[in-house]
């Protein structure tokens, strides 16, 4: 198996860091997701007036009387 980050050829059993070879590509390829740099891809795209209007309220916030 490869390393996703360098591609250096790793060992599985016994690696503290796979699918790494290392620390230093487990923070890199970390570092790659906290920046965006990866996205995972979706076919359903919101519309803008999803996009502008608020959210629906939880079940539960309305006071019910009685």
């Amino acid at each position: 198996m490869k390393c996703p980050t360098c591609g250096k050829v790793i060992v599985w059993e016994g690696n503290e860091w796979r699918p790494f070879c290392s620390e230093r590509c487990k923070m890199i390829d970390f570092g790659r997701w906290a920046n965006e740099e990866y996205r995972v891809p979706s076919e359903d795209r919101p519309s803008a007036e999803q996009m502008e209007s608020p959210a629906p309220s939880a079940q539960g916030d309305e006071k019910q009387e009685g």
